[in-house]
């Protein structure tokens, strides 16, 4: 994180204010497997405007989850990373995984 900013003294409160929007799971998910340009990201998590996107991938990098790399190139060349803070949430997503196809099992 560059800036301190205060934190809930509750952990499970801390870990939902880094991913507690819907789009920022998914840009976690799709960051996993490696890095990923702004276009990829924009494809392949759906629905989700460029705004909202710019607007999670710069709080998700201000809390340290990403990193930004800009390609001095015309069109801009614009790779979105996961730091090792953002790597860290996979066994969490993993368990979502986990949860949401046991739950979607249940359903049918």
């Amino acid at each position: 994180m560059k800036n301190k900013k205060e934190l809930p003294p509750c952990p499970v409160e801390v870990t939902l204010s880094m991913i507690s929007d819907r789009w920022k799971v998914l840009i976690i998910r799709d960051l996993i497997t490696g890095t990923k340009r702004f276009g990829e990201l924009r494809k392949s998590i759906g629905k989700v405007s460029q705004k909202v996107l710019t607007t999670n991938l710069r709080g998700m990098e201000e809390d340290g989850l990403v990193t930004r790399k800009v390609y001095a190139e015309v069109p801009p060349r614009v790779e979105y990373t996961l730091t090792e803070t953002g790597r860290s949430l996979k066994p969490i997503l993993d368990a979502m995984d986990k949860w949401g196809s046991e739950y979607k099992i249940k359903c049918k």
